[in-house]
Formats: structure tokens, C-alpha cells, sequence
């Protein structure tokens, strides 16, 4: 018997968990390969404190090569699936197509940016789902500060201290969040700015913050950024973005040069591009996350429509602990099908959410315990540490330097605006 070859596509949280289960439990017997379009595990729930300049990028960073002992790295994109032929195409880092065979095949394919047909946005917003964008985030606020600190015209100045995040669910909240403290923070080095405050907006067409999260940690939430003076607009949404500000469906025009993109994701355009059938969007899986008619192709993550135990009838949501536990269970079931341990159902049991809104304020509700303030962050902060899968060191260190310390202000031009288009399949990679 051919020595069997497992596909993983995507290294994202139920791809990489996939991965690291099956080269344990192959034990060597088995090639298992990652195709990604980068080296790295991006540990996305950080990702706003790399915009906000607490965080070094590499923190959030898993090197791939380091932490998956056993499994072969392929760099690239894949852009289609020949299911009937058992392979899958990429198009490696210079553009060469390339073809791989597999015995089984785990699609963890993931999500990138939600786009909405609104005039403008895809021109003048930028989303948030890498780190090529938190990267150009960052450095677009400071460029911002410090171009208002060298004109003199009020209108320009109040313009480029203005900051408007649409979309107030996890990530949003957050960016806005840090963002906030971050523009503060800098502008105090600017004494030609005195008096003057930077002015965020998040919008959000729900009626209240962090709508899929329990009300209570919306609440907490919501009160933190208005104290901090952020405008939470709910209700409201973009009608029009252009290059000097956007047009809100209250009949506003907000005048600013930044508009963050946060209002959601939608599965990666290779689901689409596979032509298996899909359910809302993502691959249809049954309750072993296999794919109707292909029992060698599962599929997990924010790429399939894994039926929820919980809600008979629905699919899970698109959020981290369903993709790492989903990843595992695909690995396992995997080996199942080759007779080591037993096929299983995906079940799960919520553990509750941390979010981290910067500073000492944090809301979450670990086993359904609400907690805010300090010990929510203290929860926030080790929940974090225990899901990194490595740099854990080092990001405790670069947290206690913004504890006791300033975050560096400074703009090295590495990811210009034009390189982080918001109509991109790959969000992790930087576009020429």
C-alpha cells in the first residue's frame, strides 16, 4: 500500500491544530502536509494590540517550521481542488502553478474580509484580517497625527485626528479600543497638537456592542469606550466612504482619512472556487465534518458548515474555539479512517470569552462567570498566554514594556495603503 499523503489547506486555528494533532497521532506513518500562503500561524485574537503598538508582530507569529515537528510546509495559495482527480493546485510564492496528490484532504481554507456593496468602501477602507493590515493600521495612525501636527488648517487637522471603525463586534471593538489609547498616547508627543483629542467613531447597525457576545459583557464593554470617549454610533452605518471621510446613514458626513473595515468576515473564495456543495456560503460537512459523497475531504473551520450540536438546525459560528476544536477532530477522525481510534461526532462545550479592551479594562465570562476590569484582563491576559502556542516569553515581555513604558511611534513605510487592498483573498500577504 502507496504510503498515504494527507493535505491540510490552510494554517489558520483548525488548520494548524489539524496539522499538530495528526503528526502526533501518525506517529511517522503518514506524509502530512500544510499548503498556506505563509510560514507562520497568525494568532489572530492579538492581532489588535500589533495595530495598537503594544505588541511586536512576530509575537503573534507561530512559526510553522518550529511547532509542527513532522509535517511538510508548502508555501502557497491554493486556487482549486480536482476532487475527482484527488489533488489540489497552488501558485507558489513566484508564481509558479504547482500540483499535489493527497489520500485525504482537510479543506481549513478559513476567512478573509466581508465586503458590502457600498460605494467607496472597497476604494478607501481597509480591513483587519492580518498582519500586513494591522501593520499599515499602525503606522497609518501615527502618519496621520503627525500630518496634522504640520498643518495649520483646523479642518485638515480635525480630519486626520478622526477614526472611524465600522463594524462592533469582537475585532472592532477591540481595534477601536486600542487604537484609542495608542493615537493618545501619541499625540502627547506632539505639543503643536495641544488640546486637541483624537475623535474615534465605531459603528455598528446592531443596538449594542459585541452583538453575538452575552449582554452583559456588551454592556461592559460599550461603557468602557464611551468613557473613554469613543463615539459608539449603534444603529448607524457607512453609506458612502471617500478620500476625505464617509457619509453615515443618519445623515452625517464625518470628515477623516482612516475607515477600518471590521464588520465581519465570509469564508475564503477557494470554497467557492472547490465546487463542492456549500451551505450559507461554506462547504457542507455532516456532523464528522466529512463532506457528503467525499468521505476522504473534511472540512472545518470558518470554511465549513459544521452542523451545532447546541442549536439543531443551525451551523457553528465562525470563531476561534470552533476551528481549533474542530481541526482536532478532523485529525482524528482522519486516523480513524485509517483504524486508529474511533470515528467521532463534533461536539462542544462553550467556555465562555475574554476581550481585551486596553489598559486594565477587559470583559469576559470565563465558564459563565462575568468578570470586568482587572480580573477579567488577569483571565484575558492567561487565557491568551495558554492558546499561544509558542512566543509566550516574549509577549509577556512586550506587555509588561507597554505596562511601564510608551509604545514606539515610529512609521517604517514597510506596508503602504495601496498593498493592503480590502478585496483580497489572502489578507496575509502584502500586495505589489
Amino acid at each position: 500500500m502507496a504510503r498515504p499523503r494527507i493535505v491540510i489547506v490552510g494554517a489558520g486555528f483548525a488548520g494548524f491544530h489539524a496539522a499538530r494533532r495528526l503528526a502526533r497521532v501518525s506517529r511517522g506513518k503518514a506524509d502530512v502536509v500544510l499548503v498556506n500562503p505563509t510560514d507562520y500561524f497568525l494568532y489572530l485574537p492579538l492581532l489588535p494590540e500589533v495595530s495598537g503598538g503594544v505588541l511586536d508582530p512576530r509575537r503573534v507569529t507561530v512559526p510553522l517550521a518550529d511547532t509542527l515537528p513532522g509535517v511538510q510546509v508548502v508555501l502557497g495559495e491554493v486556487d482549486g481542488i480536482d476532487v475527482d482527480g484527488r489533488a489540489v493546485s497552488y501558485v507558489d510564492p513566484e508564481g509558479r502553478t504547482r500540483r499535489l496528490s493527497y489520500h485525504r484532504l482537510v479543506l481549513a481554507a478559513g476567512s478573509v474580509n466581508k465586503l458590502l456593496p457600498i460605494p467607496g468602501v472597497a476604494d478607501h477602507a481597509h480591513g483587519f484580517r492580518g498582519i500586513p493590515e494591522a501593520l499599515h493600521l499602525r503606522e497609518r495612525l501615527i502618519q496621520q497625527i503627525e500630518l496634522a501636527d504640520t498643518t495649520d488648517d483646523p479642518a485638515e487637522r480635525e480630519a486626520r485626528c478622526t477614526f472611524v471603525v465600522v463594524g462592533a463586534g469582537y475585532t472592532g471593538t477591540e481595534v477601536a479600543a486600542q487604537g484609542q489609547l495608542f493615537t493618545d498616547e501619541i499625540i502627547r508627543h506632539h505639543p503643536r497638537l495641544a488640546g486637541i483629542r483624537p475623535r474615534w467613531l465605531l459603528l455598528d447597525t446592531a443596538d449594542r456592542v459585541l452583538p453575538g457576545l452575552a449582554e452583559r459583557m456588551s454592556a461592559v464593554a460599550g461603557r468602557v469606550l464611551r468613557q473613554r470617549g469613543i463615539e459608539v454610533c449603534l444603529g448607524t452605518s457607512v453609506t458612502e466612504a471617500t478620500a476625505d471621510g464617509v457619509h453615515l446613514s443618519d445623515g452625517r458626513f464625518v470628515a477623516s482619512r482612516t475607515l477600518v473595515w471590521c464588520v465581519g468576515v465570509r469564508p475564503d473564495p477557494l470554497v467557492e472556487a472547490t465546487g463542492l456543495p456549500t451551505t450559507r456560503g461554506r462547504i457542507t460537512v455532516d456532523e464528522h465534518l466529512a463532506v457528503p459523497g467525499h468521505p476522504e475531504i473534511l472540512a472545518c473551520g470558518d470554511a465549513a458548515a459544521v452542523p451545532d450540536p447546541a442549536r439543531p438546525g443551525e451551523i457553528t459560528p465562525m470563531t476561534a474555539q470552533h476551528a481549533v476544536r474542530q481541526g482536532r477532530l478532523a485529525a482524528d477522525n482522519i486516523a480513524a479512517s485509517y483504524g486508529v481510534g474511533r470515528l467521532r461526532p463534533y461536539r462542544h462545550r462553550d467556555l465562555g470569552f475574554v476581550v481585551d479592551l486596553g489598559g486594565w479594562q477587559a470583559t469576559a465570562n470565563p465558564l459563565h462567570v462575568p468578570l470586568s476590569g482587572l480580573p477579567a484582563r488577569v483571565v484575558a491576559r492567561g487565557y491568551h498566554l495558554l492558546s499561544l502556542p509558542a512566543n509566550r516569553a516574549r509577549t509577556a515581555a512586550d506587555w509588561i514594556f507597554a505596562a511601564v513604558g510608551s509604545r514606539p511611534s515610529v512609521q517604517l513605510g514597510l506596508v503602504p495603503g495601496a498593498a493592503v487592498p480590502l478585496d483580497t483573498a489572502a489578507p496575509e500577504l502584502v500586495r505589489h
